[in-house]
C-alpha cells in the first residue's frame, strides 16, 4: 500500500523545504500539497527543489481560476527539473468560491473539467512532439503554440494528471481521462469508495476503453499520535474540520448513506448567522465515532490496512506535527508500505 504524507495548508513557504526533506526520510512515498491560502504549484517546487527521491503531488491545484496554458508550463518545467517526480492534482471548487473568492465566472464543472484535461493532453503533445496546437471545445480554444513559445521534448515523463473526485459524475471523468483519483476526507469512507467511486471508475474507464480503471488513494479523517491523548487532541482538531467541511452541499453524500440528512442544513444555518464557533458542536462523538480513524502510530497500519486494503491503492495521512515521535511514525510508514493491496495480490 503507498502511503502519501498531506501538508498543513498554512505552513510557511520557509518551513517547506524542511518538511518535505522529513517527508522523504521518514519513508513515505510522496507528499501531497494543497492549496488554500499558498499557490500550490509553487510550493510544489519548493518540496521537488529540497527532496531527491519523494514524488511531490498537488491535492489540489484549482483548475478553473488557471488557464490550462499556464498550467501545462509549469507542470512540464516541475516534471523536467525534478526528474518526473510531480504529478499534477486537479480540482474543481465549489461556485461560490470560483466566482466569490477568485473572480472567475463559473460554468457546468464535469463538461469543463473534460475539456481541461483534453487541453493539457493537447499542450503536452505539442511539447513532446513540437508541433502545432489545436484543441476546440466550449470553454477552451487553444491554437497557438509558435516554436519559440514551445518548451520542447523533455527526457522525462509527461505529468501524470490526477483528479480530486467526490461524486460519481467527476469519478467517471475521472475513469475516462486521469491517471489516478484522490478522495476527499469527507467521501474516504470504505463503503462510499465501494458502492459509488469504484464503480464510477470502472464505468468510465470501459467507456474510454481502457484495460484497467485509475488508482484510488483515500484521505481519510485520521486522528493519530504517540499516545492516547495525543490522539483524542487530533480526533477533536477532525471534529472542528469536519464541521466545516460537510456544510458544504456536494460533501454531503456520506452523511446521507448514514441517515444524518439534517445535519448538512444544521451547519450551513449556524455559518450564515456567522456562528463558526459553535459549528464542531453539532458533530457529535458517535459521528465522529464512525467518520474518523482514530489510533495511536503502532495501531495505524492494522486499521487502515483492515479499511482500505482491497478498496485503495493507498492512503494519505494527515499533516504531521513536530518531529519528536518520528521514530514510531517512520514504523507506521514501513508496516504500511509492506501491507499489499488488492490490485498488488
Amino acid at each position: 500500500m503507498q502511503a502519501y504524507a498531506a501538508m498543513d495548508p498554512r505552513l510557511p513557504l520557509a518551513a517547506v523545504p524542511a518538511y518535505a526533506r522529513r517527508i522523504e526520510q521518514l519513508g513515505f512515498d510522496g507528499l501531497h500539497v494543497p492549496e488554500t491560502i499558498h499557490d500550490s504549484l509553487a510550493v510544489a517546487l519548493l518540496a521537488l527543489e529540497h527532496t531527491t527521491r519523494l514524488t511531490v503531488r498537488t491535492a489540489v491545484t484549482l483548475a478553473f481560476v488557471r488557464s490550462p496554458t499556464l498550467v501545462a508550463y509549469t507542470a512540464w518545467d516541475l516534471s523536467t527539473m525534478s526528474g518526473g517526480r510531480f504529478e499534477l492534482g486537479l480540482g474543481t471548487q465549489i461556485k461560490q468560491n470560483i466566482e466569490g473568492r477568485f473572480g472567475v465566472p463559473w460554468s457546468e464543472p464535469r463538461s469543463r473539467m473534460a475539456e481541461y484535461l483534453a487541453a493539457l493532453d493537447a499542450l503536452f503533445t505539442a511539447f513532446r512532439d513540437g508541433g502545432p496546437l489545436h484543441y476546440e471545445g466550449d470553454h477552451y480554444r487553444l491554437t497557438r503554440m509558435q516554436p519559440y513559445f514551445n518548451p520542447g521534448p523533455s527526457a522525462t515523463r509527461t505529468p501524470p494528471v490526477w483528479l480530486g473526485a467526490v461524486n460519481a459524475g467527476m469519478c467517471e471523468l475521472a475513469g475516462r481521462m486521469a491517471h489516478g483519483v484522490i478522495t476527499h476526507s469527507t467521501n474516504a469512507d470504505p463503503d462510499y469508495l465501494r458502492a459509488v467511486v469504484l464503480p464510477a471508475l470502472d464505468r468510465g474507464a470501459t467507456d474510454a476503453g481502457r484495460p484497467t480503471r485509475p488508482m484510488l488513494l483515500a484521505s481519510p479523517p485520521i486522528a493519530m499520535g504517540a499516545n492516547d491523548d495525543s490522539v483524542r487532541q487530533e480526533r477533536e482538531r477532525q471534529r472542528r474540520m469536519l464541521a466545516f467541511l460537510y456544510s458544504t452541499p456536494s460533501y454531503a453524500p456520506t452523511l446521507g448513506r448514514r441517515g444524518w440528512t439534517e445535519l448538512p442544513e444544521q451547519l450551513r444555518v449556524m455559518i450564515r448567522a456567522q456562528r463558526w464557533a459553535d459549528l464542531p458542536g453539532l458533530i457529535t462523538d458517535a459521528m465522529l465515532d464512525e467518520l474518523v480513524i482514530c489510533g495511536r502510530y503502532e495501531q495505524l497500519p492494522a486499521l487502515l490496512t483492515e479499511r482500505y486494503s482491497a478498496v485503495a491503492d493507498g492512503v494519505v495521512l494527515p499533516p504531521l506535527g513536530e518531529g519528536h515521535d518520528d521514530r514510531l511514525l517512520q514504523k507506521c510508514v514501513t508496516a504500511l508500505r509492506r501491507t499489499p493491496t488488492e490490485n498488488e495480490t
